[in-house]
């Protein structure tokens, strides 16, 4: 087994703006059972935002390799944070060996920060 990590950072001020100034770029990120889960507050957002970038490193692709809907952030009945990787995402991952993920989250009002780790298969 080896260990692969993602992290990105996401300045929430500026998630904001895109947000307000482009509304419909909600449906193009996130699905919908992750903008419920967060009640559409533009900090958790930037967090599950930070997610999909951070799992686009794990997985060692680049931006519109895969879609953002395709890597989606959930919770359990704990409320801990869980990953759930669709369509092109998932393939990739089992293509990789990637067996296992573990993610973990913050936000503050100005920042928000993810951190991916993966188990793969050798």
């Amino acid at each position: 087994m080896r260990i692969r990590t993602g992290i990105d950072a996401v300045e929430v001020p500026r998630f904001r703006v895109a947000l307000e100034r482009t509304p419909q770029i909600v449906e193009r990120l996130f699905t919908q059972a992750e903008f419920d889960s967060v009640s559409g507050r533009p900090e958790s957002l930037a967090a599950r935002f930070a997610v999909k970038e951070a799992t686009m490193k794990l997985l060692g692709v680049g931006l519109g390799s895969v879609r953002f809907q395709e890597i989606e952030t959930l919770r359990l009945p704990s409320g801990a944070p869980v990953l759930k990787l669709s369509g092109g995402a998932a393939q990739r991952a089992g293509d990789g060996g990637f067996v296992e993920f573990s993610l973990s989250l913050t936000h503050t009002k100005m920042l928000a920060i993810a951190h991916v780790v993966a188990l793969i298969e050798e």
